[in-house]
């Protein structure tokens, strides 16, 4: 009876390891009914990441209740939480919904002109200027080219060749590729404090390096270590 009995939980013990191990989840990303290629999927609780193929498929290790993440620049953001139905299930289909376009932006100035009104006897009028002779050479060019305006425009060019060469910085890094609700729901910060969060976190010189390797895992990680930082750091200045 009581080598039943060590055999029954012995069996039980590793059914429980069993499915408490890591197993291979395969999925497809779509859009429209399309598949996505070069989706980001990352498994946030065992920071480990994948990307889909040309058809929109992946296949990642996971255990229940692993987060899953799925991004890409052009579409929100999708998250994910494991189920042991998902698991069992091998085939889960993650549908992401596009970005619509961003216009320009578009200056509009309130332009007012002068009011005109009705000449009367007492006005005083002031003859145009007389037809020039296209023979007479008077010291003016007809129709010549505004300097100062191609002097501008090429001002505006170099501008923008400056901004170019001086590259990506890690603040843009964060608000390109970062969800916007990984900073509320995930490291818990208020909407005043994400700025200010972003600027510390720009401080620390390993910024430079997570800005190198543009890996979204590695800045989320980063940001994560930040965080705990910035919260002792915040309640040490309450204190």
């Amino acid at each position: 009876m009581r080598v039943k009995l060590l055999t029954t939980i012995s069996i039980f013990t590793y059914q429980l390891s069993i499915s408490q191990s890591e197993k291979v989840l395969n999925g497809k990303v779509l859009s429209q009914n399309l598949p996505l290629n070069k989706v980001e999927v990352i498994n946030k609780t065992a920071k480990t990441s994948t990307r889909t193929n040309e058809l929109g498929e992946f296949s990642i290790l996971v255990r229940p209740k692993d987060s899953l993440l799925f991004f890409s620049r052009d579409y929100f953001f999708k998250r994910l939480k494991i189920s042991q139905q998902n698991i069992d299930q091998n085939n889960i289909v993650v549908n992401m919904i596009l970005k619509p376009e961003e216009l320009d932006e578009v200056l509009i100035t309130d332009i007012k002109f002068p009011k005109v009104s009705a000449a009367d006897e007492n006005s005083t009028v002031i003859p145009k200027p007389a037809i020039s002779n296209p023979g007479v050479y008077t010291g003016g060019i007809t129709n010549g080219a505004d300097l100062m305006a191609i002097f501008s425009l090429f001002m505006k060019k170099d501008k923008k060749a400056k901004n170019k060469k001086q590259g990506l910085t890690f603040k843009q890094l964060v608000n390109a590729t970062v969800p916007l609700d990984f900073f509320s729901n995930d490291l818990k910060l208020n909407p005043e404090e994400k700025e200010l969060f972003i600027d510390f976190c720009d401080a620390d010189p390993n910024s430079q390096f997570i800005l190198k390797q543009k890996n979204l895992l590695y800045t989320l990680d980063f940001l994560h270590t930040k965080n705990q930082e910035f919260k002792k750091l915040n309640s040490g200045t309450k204190n």
